[in-house]
């Protein structure tokens, strides 16, 4: 039986996506799945940098493991895992087919499928997935026991439960401590609406700065008046509530920066609201890109001239995704939504339609899918 090696991805945004689309395709093909994790060498650049086909960029021990019985699936994400993976493809002859997620370094036939989303504005291809938003596994049982196990801690707080998902600075954006105010303020009113609670989790990428003004503003003595709030700050316990949060909800505001946290949030089926971080509602009248409300940062004005002067493949545009959620009425800007209402209970999502398609690719691939048929064994 042909095995499914996971190459596993160095970002935890990526590796979140690697790691739920193997394991839905080890399911639906009953392929047995082996994971990966490599080590690079640090001076090893150019295998990913010039589109190589080589084991180069990987330690001598991490080379050892790349040896017969070959795969029939290798599934990465990463540009330093792309010339794993064409290595992989040749040496076994064309026999491992190359699944690819997120954005492509190198040449679109050297994947066997790219799985991608809008942002990396990849053109139509034979070879290329295009889905609405990115594959994740938070859904189904795994959701719905989160939410029992989260439930007795939130249940003092007043509903509707509103699930605050914070991120961090990402290309030309900036989450710092005027954008942290901005969201305070907004998730609050929101709050208050409602007569809710606000269920706040900060995540890896939030600064420290950005973690203090929610903490201060909950607590009420940030400027912003106090509110019934549960709050995380990411790393300072083991336990994590955000697969808990989508679960329990009823409703989200989410920082704009992050399509894994958009993807989950909206894959819950709840509303959700996005926030502007500055400059990514580029409709007239948004009160986030006044002056002085927005924070600066040297690298978000770098990448800023890379996106206006430099080729598209070497940046992302994440306000793609942004209008073709709000356009397919999958979200609101938090400006923008109107009150919510509270639907007790924990719910289990379904499996992500985007997932679902990666899936019945992966199949047709191996020529495993009945037509018509999304269940590949």
């Amino acid at each position: 039986m042909p095995a499914i090696w996971l190459i596993d991805a160095y970002r935890a945004g990526e590796r979140g996506q690697v790691r739920a689309l193997a394991e839905a395709a080890a399911a639906a093909l009953d392929w047995p799945l082996e994971t990966i994790t490599p080590r690079y060498r640090s001076w090893a650049v150019w295998p990913h940098l010039f589109r190589q086909t080589s084991l180069a960029g990987l330690q001598h021990r991490s080379r050892c493991v790349f040896a017969p019985p070959w795969p029939g699936l290798v599934i990465t994400a990463g540009v330093r895992n792309e010339p794993l993976g064409r290595w992989l493809r040749n040496a076994s002859g064309g026999a491992t087919r190359y699944i690819h997620v997120g954005k492509p370094w190198g040449r679109l036939d050297d994947f066997d499928l790219l799985v991608t989303t809008p942002q990396y504005r990849v053109p139509v291809h034979a070879r290329v997935l295009h889905n609405a938003l990115t594959v994740h596994g938070l859904e189904g049982q795994r959701l719905q026991r989160a939410g029992e196990t989260w439930a007795a801690r939130f249940a003092p707080l007043p509903r509707p439960w509103i699930g605050v998902l914070v991120g961090g600075d990402s290309g030309p954006y900036t989450l710092g401590r005027r954008a942290a105010v901005r969201l305070l303020e907004g998730a609050v009113a929101r709050a208050r609406d409602c007569g809710g609670s606000l269920l706040v989790t900060t995540s890896a990428r939030t600064r420290p700065a950005v973690s203090e003004v929610l903490e201060r503003g909950l607590a009420g003595s940030g400027g912003v008046d106090a509110c019934p709030h549960f709050l995380h700050r990411y790393g300072a316990s083991p336990d994590n509530p955000y697969a808990g949060i989508l679960a329990l909800a009823d409703a989200f505001v989410v920082t704009g920066d992050s399509i894994a946290m958009l993807s989950e949030a909206c894959g819950t089926g709840r509303p959700m609201a996005l926030f502007d971080l500055g400059g990514m509602r580029r409709d007239a009248g948004a009160a986030s890109g006044a002056a002085g409300s927005v924070d600066r940062r040297p690298g978000a004005a770098l990448y800023r001239v890379l996106m206006r002067w430099f080729p598209q493949p070497l940046s992302r545009d994440i306000t793609l995704v942004h209008r073709a959620l709000v356009d397919a009425g999958r979200a609101e800007w938090l400006e923008d939504v109107g009150p919510v209402v509270a639907a007790p209970g924990v719910r289990a999502a379904a499996r992500s339609p985007d997932l679902e398609r990666a899936v019945v690719r992966i199949c047709e691939l191996v020529g495993a899918a009945p037509p018509g048929n999304d269940d590949c064994r």
